[in-house]
């Protein structure tokens, strides 16, 4: 069996194929906690839930960071699916993705609830 840790940087969940029921409920809630795992794009995708579009210069203005860094989050956020870009040349103008946003709520509100006494749901077995 493969290891955590390889799991969560193989393919897209839908890829996974192994992975069925909670178990992909886990490593999709992990794809998208990761791509949410530094302070500067929970900012990103808040400022951007707050607004129809955006370009990425719009944000530079705003944000204490080089357009370069802006341009590497934005990145991360929507190869994650948690926003969309459209081209409108020469620019990208970016948006949150309202789907994916309603399954990272259901994800993280499945994930707070407690399960069973005595359940080893979604537990990965030690040294496998």
């Amino acid at each position: 069996m493969a290891k955590w840790a390889e799991l969560m940087e193989a393919a897209p969940v839908s890829e996974v194929g192994a992975c069925e029921g909670e178990s992909a409920r886990v490593l999709e809630l992990a794809r998208m906690a990761k791509a949410l795992g530094h302070p500067m794009r929970v900012r990103i995708l808040r400022y951007l839930a707050g607004r129809d579009s955006c370009m990425c210069g719009d944000l530079v203005e705003v944000l204490p960071v080089a357009q370069s860094t802006v341009s590497q989050h934005l990145k991360i956020l929507k190869e994650a699916g948690l926003i969309q870009g459209t081209i409108d040349l020469p620019r990208v103008c970016y948006c949150v993705n309202p789907k994916a946003l309603a399954t990272l709520r259901d994800l993280v509100d499945w994930a707070a609830t407690i399960p069973p006494r005595g359940s080893d749901a979604d537990v990965e077995p030690a040294g496998s």
